[in-house]
């Protein structure tokens, strides 16, 4: 039977040896389970039982399918009569009898002539020894074997759990042994075989079943449910085998299985009699009582569970029931906080409900002041109200509603102030709560009705909370000046809480930090519509620095975002990347889907769309609009539908860009102040009303404006295309002249003038002077390429001009053609390309690099200049050079120049320094 030597022995006494006959036929090793019917095959787990090698540990709580998981792959594989099946007794504590339960399941193996005639129990048969001798018997197994040990946890004697450890440790390679535990991991020292690659570890998080899984499994109990359903079943058992079974067996043959789905939860009594039976009544009293008294939390630790329990210990215990896979489960890395599984909890409040239902608002009220006093303000205002205690819940509110506005938790402020009953909601705080929630989704009328009913309450407010009350009203008024754009009104509210002359206790104690940023962003934003760019632009960098300091993101974001709007008036590349630095902060945090970022989205869509990237900047202005609701921001709601309007005339769907440019123009006229956007996009609207030849409508619009509106710069050109849609270029060239000798004010000089001066070409050409044309049109060339500004020429289309120019003598070639591809939808042609000396057209990502040939800029720095690798930089290099007919960065250039392809490049609005021809190729390959 093999050497003796290396049995274990239990003192001075040998075991008898044991004897070995004939195998047993027709064996039934593997017990039967009720859920047969329910057996899902688990593939990627099947795989892993597959490969184990000594030892596997299966670990995981109640339910969680794991004797299941062995029993069907045992079936799978076709291993039944080579598998050996021990259950544990609860409780056992005789490693003897555990040893003779284990001797007694392989005997009736089929897998070798093995331990038929074993030995019966007696007083000097230890468990060492038995183990011992059939590490021995074992030694020459002919083949695999597999030995599941189920409820191991059950097995409560240290001498037996040790005996078991070694023989793992020294079990036959052929010897395949399977732990199946609640604890995790099992109480056995196997890092050994975990570090020599020989122990395969399966634990709860494995054994919960997928999406797939469940929908399979449900389909075996012949239910069908929709995915949504199946989505909200499977989240709220976390994927528990056994209340996945539960709710199979609930569903079969239910009139309405959608609604029993959407609603599962352990209040379901077949559920909570499994859950109260297999983990409640398991624990000793002082652990049932911890579960019951905390289970109105929806997150627990030590310090609580003491408070909650009276007693003490409450950490160790937490600690202990999550290590036993009792549906507890760490919830930070610390094992600080602890969550109970959301089925076991439903079944917890209900059995708490039923047993102590006068404990109910004590539990919460001590878990709200707890929460209060700890910095967790929401679980503080939800146990307040479910303790009934609306006094506190509102004070809790109102000096955390801001807080939890700029921690972008708006949403969740707002289900607080929904869940008090309408006598609560009338005193004066939380009626300017209800204010603050109207105005945050956009109802600036409501928002106005409550803020004035609040001032009106305000001598109900407690005096010790007045001066708080107070500052919550200066905020208030503040964000509906900004929203107005009402600047005097937000100036004089911005200085009420940067220079407090009263209440500055208040301020102070409210967040000063927080309210100063909040008032510099406020106002900067508000004076960028009004078009005092250089004032907004400090107002605004103020903010955003005070917001980064304090570590208040959803203020810098907001902030940079607005910032990132200003500097695309002076350089799209600025705007850019400004724009993106919000985005990433609003990923970072979670908010992408805020409207706090999408005039983020609106800037990056904008610059792009300017640069006549049309297919680039379509999914960025749809994500800003699908994020902003335009009445919570009017003045942001104008840049959008702006910038949406220039996209549908770019395509050349006219009546959907004059439709965008009108929505624009509805937003300017809710704002107090008038705002320089409101007269962009009127003149934006009608200038493609021109386009579509509504020249009598036009006219008529221009009679109704007033002088002021007339002398802007936007409207004059309006007041040009208009004469010169009637035939009176004369009239079109007086128009224009102020707004081209800049006698008055011009916004953005690189858009409203580029315009005025394409219009002068095209009324010079009326007056066949052909000098003047040139001049022009070379002048609007050279103002928008720095940029790569291609907006005025879809405002106003010349293509015939454009196409003349080329031929002539302009530094401008490469530009030329590419507005014509625009304004014809299409890519310069080969026909274009041909005329130039190119047998092959240069793509339009060819094109922007061939203008940064000429500068000092490295490969790399070009890379940086339009936001691609330096990889791609570098091959669309290789291709210019291939269809230049050159080898070299200098050769390309004067060969470019040659064939009028070149134009001046610009970093950052500025133009950049060319470099001399001889010092270009030392930048090769940088």
């Amino acid at each position: 039977m093999g050497n003796r030597a290396t049995a274990m022995t239990a003192g001075k006494h040998e075991a008898p040896r044991l004897r070995t006959r004939q195998p047993v036929r027709e064996l039934r090793l593997v017990p039967p389970d009720p859920f047969t019917a329910f057996d899902v095959p688990r593939r990627e787990l099947f795989m892993r039982l597959e490969r184990a090698r000594r030892v596997t540990t299966v670990s995981g709580p109640a339910g969680s399918g794991k004797t299941c998981l062995l029993k069907s792959w045992i079936r799978e594989a076709g291993v039944g009569e080579r598998a050996a099946w021990v259950t544990v007794p609860r409780a056992e504590t005789d490693p003897q009898r555990f040893w003779l339960s284990v001797l007694d399941a392989l005997r009736k193996t089929t897998a070798a002539p093995l331990l038929v005639d074993g030995p019966t129990a007696a007083p000097d048969l230890g468990g060492a020894a038995l183990a011992g001798r059939l590490t021995d018997d074992l030694a020459s197994l002919p083949g695999p074997l597999w030995l599941v040990i189920d409820d191991l946890h059950e097995l409560h004697s240290s001498a037996a759990l040790g005996e078991l450890e070694l023989w793992c440790k020294r079990a036959p390679a052929q010897l395949r042994v399977v732990l199946l535990s609640r604890h995790d991991p099992p109480p056995l020292g196997l890092h050994r075989l975990r570090l020599e690659g020989a122990l395969t570890e399966i634990r709860a998080a494995d054994l919960r079943f997928t999406h797939e899984e469940a929908s399979a499994l449900l389909a075996g109990a012949g239910v069908r449910l929709s995915e949504s359903a199946m989505a909200a079943l499977v989240e709220r058992a976390e994927g528990w085998a056994a209340g996945l079974r539960m709710a199979a067996l609930s569903l079969t043959g239910h009139a309405d299985p959608e609604s029993f789905a959407a609603g599962f939860s352990g209040r379901e009594r077949i559920v909570s009699e499994y859950l109260l039976a297999e983990v409640l009544a398991r624990e000793p009293e002082n652990v049932r009582r911890l579960l019951l008294r905390t289970s109105v939390l929806e997150r627990v630790n030590g310090p609580l569970a003491d408070l909650l329990t009276g007693g003490s210990g409450g950490e160790r215990a937490l600690h202990e029931l999550e290590h036993t896979n009792a549906f507890v489960a760490g919830v930070d890395e610390e094992r600080f906080w602890f969550r109970y599984q959301p089925l076991l909890a439903d079944a917890l409040r209900l059995e708490l409900r039923r047993t102590e239902p006068g404990e109910l608002p004590a539990l919460h009220g001590a878990a709200a002041h707890w929460h209060g006093e700890h910095g967790y303000p929401v679980e503080a205002i939800r146990h307040a109200q479910a303790a009934g205690d609306w006094a506190l819940a509102t004070r809790l509110l109102c000096d955390h509603w801001f807080g939890l506005v700029l921690d972008g938790h708006a949403a969740t402020a707002h289900e607080l102030l929904a869940a008090f009953p309408g006598g609560a909601r009338a005193g004066a705080e939380l009626t300017a709560v209800m204010a603050g929630h109207e105005l945050n989704r956009g109802s600036l009328e409501e928002g106005d009705r409550y803020l004035a009913l609040a001032a009106r309450g305000c001598a109900s407010v407690p005096a010790g909370r007045r001066g708080h009350f107070q500052v919550t009203l200066a905020v208030l008024r503040l964000h509906v000046a900004r929203q107005r754009g009402d600047l005097p009104a937000v100036v004089e509210e911005a200085q009420r809480l940067l220079t407090p002359a009263e209440n500055a206790e208040a301020v102070e104690l409210w967040g000063g930090d927080e309210l100063r940023a909040f008032a510099f962003i406020s106002r900067g934003i508000t004076e960028l519509w009004m078009n005092r760019c250089e004032q907004a632009e400090r107002r605004l960098e103020q903010g955003i620095a005070l917001a980064h300091r304090i570590g208040r993101p959803y203020l810098e974001i907001t902030g940079l975002a607005h910032r990132a709007m200003i500097a695309s008036f002076r350089s799209l590349a600025l705007g850019a990347d400004l724009s993106i630095r919000a985005i990433e902060l609003a990923r970072k945090h979670g908010w992408t889907e805020e409207p706090i970022a999408a005039v983020a989205y609106a800037v990056r869509g904008g610059t792009m769309l300017w640069q006549g990237r049309f297919e680039q900047a379509q999914p960025w202005l749809d994500r800003a609009a699908r994020t902003l609701p335009a009445e919570v921001e009017p003045a942001a709601g104008v840049f959008l539908h702006g910038n949406r309007g220039f996209l549908e005339l770019a395509h050349g769907r006219l009546a959907e860009a004059v439709r965008a440019f009108q929505a624009a123009e509805r937003l300017a006229e809710l704002l107090v102040t008038p705002h320089k956007l409101g007269t962009r996009m009127r003149a934006c609207t009608l200038h493609t009303e021109l386009r579509r030849g509504e020249t009598d409508s036009v006219r008529r619009a221009v009679a109704d404006l007033d002088d002021k509106d007339l002398e802007t710069a936007e409207m004059r050109t309006v007041v040009a295309a208009l004469a010169l849609a009637c035939d009176d270029a004369e009239a079109a060239t007086v128009a224009l002249a102020p707004v081209l000798d800049r006698s008055v004010p011009v916004a953005n000089p690189r858009v409203w003038v580029a315009l005025a001066l394409l219009l002068e070409a095209s009324a010079r050409d009326a007056l066949r002077d052909a000098g003047a044309v040139g001049r022009a049109v070379e002048r609007a060339l050279d103002l928008v390429e720095p940029q790569g500004i291609r907006l005025p020429f879809l405002l106003h289309p010349a293509p015939a001009l454009l196409e003349r120019h080329r031929r002539s003598r302009t530094s401008h070639g490469a530009l030329v053609s590419e507005i014509l591809g625009l304004l014809a939808g299409t890519r310069p042609t080969v026909a274009h390309c041909a005329a130039h000396g190119v047998h092959e057209p240069l793509s339009e990502s060819e094109t922007r690099v061939l203008r940064y040939l000429p500068t000092n800029l490295s490969n790399r720095e070009i890379a940086d200049e339009i936001y691609v690798s330096v990889n791609t930089v570098k091959a669309h290099i290789r291709h210019l050079y291939a269809k230049l007919g050159t080898h070299r960065r200098a050769e390309a250039v004067e060969r470019a120049r040659a064939l009028g392809l070149l134009a001046p490049s610009a970093r950052h609005g500025l133009t950049v320094m060319r470099a001399p021809l001889h010092q270009l190729d030392h930048l090769e390959g940088t």
